[in-house]
């Protein structure tokens, strides 16, 4: 069913000018800071770190890993000292990815696993939002972001008023929110949805019409695949909308065997050129079950590192979009985060008590 309406900031006359933002905090310190470890390229760190470059030789070059390695070994020696557990997003590099992280996945996987975490501090290397959503759901343990200005263009195009002006031009429509978004905005929201389960959730509500934000894209695709009526926001990921048909076509051009796989956060025409769409999630095991010869993930760049580094029997044909954000988590700026405990993200209980029960919906929502 197409979309029966998309709406943005110009199309409220009385949407407030000044926005409440969810500002990152001023580094927080929550211990005592750690002397700083020695960073340099010694045998020890050598063997120490073999088995990990046997996880990205394949994506990493030997002449590189001598510069990451002695870092990638402090920080896996400081998360046993804090008692400190990192979760990765797949859009990190490898050295981060496979070298440094104890969980890695999309953002429902993520949000899952990081209810289970017995450690007493979560270090997110992801995006502001993703560790937003790491408080949520562990209220009483430390979560660090190691950059905070690591944002995301969804999360960015959209405020808990717009929320408001959305419920106020169509009360009791219920409203979904993909997880790309800020705790404030979540405390507005009905529930909460990922690219892996937005259909499931949309048709749990069992609601004729469903505001979906703030991707227009993966409302789009959503709205192709369910009955729903999907009134939707002018959101869209910086790294997916870039992508074209004309781009894909080339590439068949090039070489009608390739493979074409892409995130439903791509424009229509990306996904008409593509033989599956899928969340981070679903595209990587749809790699491992098919394990194509030539392949274009339609995603962000890491990922198909990411995917590499774990079948290099799969030829990876790159069309790179970076994300800037997800690149502002770097190996120097996690051992610094261990070293200082900062930055915390903190987020105000009531506010929190409200935005967690969005997220522990989509959680407890059964297939």
């Amino acid at each position: 069913m197409p979309i029966t309406g998309i709406y943005g900031p110009d199309d409220f006359a009385n949407r407030p000018q000044s926005q409440t933002t969810s500002t990152p905090p001023a580094p927080a310190h929550t211990g005592p800071v750690l002397p700083r470890p020695s960073l340099e390229w010694t045998s020890e760190v050598e063997r120490a770190t073999a088995p990990l470059y046997e996880r990205v030789k394949h994506v990493i070059p030997p002449i590189e890993w001598p510069l990451m390695a002695p870092t990638i070994h402090a920080i896996n020696a400081l998360k046993r000292a804090r008692n400190a557990v990192i979760l990765a997003h797949n859009y990190q590099a490898p050295e981060i990815f496979h070298g440094v992280a104890d969980i890695g996945g999309d953002s429902l996987q993520l949000a899952v696993e990081a209810t289970k975490v017995k450690a007493d501090i979560i270090v997110q290397c992801g995006v502001h939002f993703m560790a937003e959503t790491s408080k949520l759901l562990n209220p009483d343990k430390t979560v660090l972001i190691p950059d905070s200005r690591a944002g995301c263009s969804l999360a960015a195009s959209i405020t808990g008023a717009d929320v408001r002006l959305l419920r106020e031009k169509f009360p009791g429509v219920p409203v979904v929110a993909y997880v790309n978004t800020s705790a404030e905005v979540k405390a507005e929201v009905d529930i909460c949805c990922t690219s892996s389960n937005a259909v499931q959730v949309v048709e749990s509500l069992n609601a004729p019409s469903v505001i979906f934000l703030p991707d227009r894209y993966l409302a789009t695709y959503v709205a192709s695949k369910t009955d729903v009526k999907i009134i939707a926001w002018k959101g869209a990921c910086e790294v997916h909308e870039r992508f074209t048909g004309d781009e894909l076509r080339a590439y068949r051009d090039a070489d009608p065997s390739v493979q074409i796989i892409a995130h439903p956060e791509c424009p229509p025409d990306v996904l008409a050129e593509a033989d599956f769409t899928g969340s981070t999630a679903h595209m990587i095991n749809w790699v491992r079950e098919r394990r194509p010869r030539r392949l274009v993930m339609i995603t962000e760049c890491s990922m198909a590192d990411n995917v590499r580094a774990e079948l290099p029997d799969v030829e990876m044909l790159r069309p790179c979009n970076i994300c800037p954000h997800m690149k502002r988590i770097t190996l120097a700026n996690i051992l610094e985060s261990l070293l200082t405990l900062g930055e915390e993200v903190t987020i105000d209980p009531a506010l929190a008590e409200r935005a967690r029960r969005s997220v522990e919906r989509m959680i407890n929502l059964k297939n």
